[in-house]
């Protein structure tokens, strides 16, 4: 399922226009995302919770010169399952 995916489902389930699905869904990914720039964390019960992982700088290689570059620090996403997704997934 993608993005439009869930606009069609939610306009088609809620009786509402695709217009107004797509600012809902906008909406919500839009706080999600707000928050996981200020380095808060996301949860939802029984689904799962999103946080922001840091990684330390390291020597990566360039696979096309075999040179040796500096990597950077960087902050991502992290995503872990909430045991009901978990469970509900492996039956």
């Amino acid at each position: 399922m993608n993005k439009s995916d869930l606009i069609d489902a939610i306009s088609l389930k809620e009786n509402l226009t695709e217009k107004n699905a797509s600012e809902i869904i906008n909406l919500i990914f839009d706080g999600f995302t707000d928050t996981l720039k200020k380095g808060g964390r996301i949860e939802i019960r029984g689904f799962g919770s999103f946080s922001v992982r840091e990684y330390g700088s390291y020597t990566g290689r360039n696979p096309r010169t075999s040179e040796k570059v500096q990597v950077g620090t960087k902050r991502l996403p992290f995503f872990k399952t909430g045991k009901e997704l978990r469970e509900s997934v492996n039956v």
